[in-house]
């Protein structure tokens, strides 16, 4: 009986343990799944030591960058991301990092995109935001980062940012975990007079199902998408991996 799991600190809430339960008893396997909720990435390798057949783990906010000094190896993709969201055990007991947010970003937004849709602006500089960057580039869409604090990363901090940088930027979305469940009364501090009719607004957050960020955005006639379709693609191109 193989072993799943995902690390991440304060996971309560995710998606991958009860996902990858449903499809353990649909397809009448005999796998567990369980969460690793870790103060510290040190931690990392008391899981690793402590857990019997463990075949894959997902990686999950704040540990998607940090992991990496602790695998083997890397995917040529994720290693050009610079983060890892999957991860392998190879039958020499080899742990091998994956990105599987890319593709699962890629593939859920592309029925939204309109020929306009020619700019984006990603909220946060994260691992999350590092998968969501990759995927634009792919589709040739052109990006600019927006930060807290003016790093080397970031294009534009949230208090430089103006209601014609928004409108000139009609693909918006929030790698932040600003929104999420059970802190729903938040959202990134952006100028929403500039959302139009002519923006999609995109949150990785699925829980709730309408962020804050998405429920303003739908009321300026913003097309809207949440990342529950992102998560289930990148678990099944993570289960690929896996098996």
């Amino acid at each position: 009986m193989a072993k799943f799991g995902l690390i991440g600190k304060d996971i309560g809430y995710s998606f991958s343990k009860s996902y990858f339960t449903s499809k353990f008893e649909a397809d009448n396997l005999k796998h567990t799944y369980e969460n690793f909720d870790i103060k510290s990435i040190e931690d990392f390798k008391k899981v690793i030591t402590n857990q019997q057949n463990l075949k894959g783990l997902n990686v999950t906010i704040p540990y998607k960058e940090a992991v990496i000094p602790f695998l083997d190896k890397l995917n040529k993709k994720a290693a050009k991301i610079g983060a890892v969201n999957t991860i392998k055990f190879s039958k020499k007991g080899k742990l091998i990092g994956y990105n599987t947010d890319y593709y699962g970003f890629k593939k859920s937004i592309k029925p939204f995109l309109k020929t306009h849709h020619k700019t984006a602006l990603i909220l946060g500089t994260g691992g999350a935001s590092k998968g969501v960057a990759f995927a634009l580039k792919e589709l040739k869409i052109e990006y600019k980062f927006v930060s807290r604090s003016p790093t080397g990363e970031a294009n534009y901090t949230y208090s430089n940012l103006s209601e014609e940088i928004i409108n000139a930027h009609q693909i918006i979305i929030n790698c932040t975990p600003l929104g999420t469940h059970p802190n729903t009364n938040e959202c990134p501090n952006i100028p929403y007079e500039g959302i139009t009719n002519k923006h999609l607004l995109y949150d990785l957050i699925y829980n709730p199902s309408e962020t804050k960020f998405l429920s303003i955005g739908h009321l300026k006639g913003a097309v809207i998408c949440n990342g529950l379709k992102m998560l289930e693609y990148q678990a099944e191109k993570a289960w690929e991996h896996w098996i």
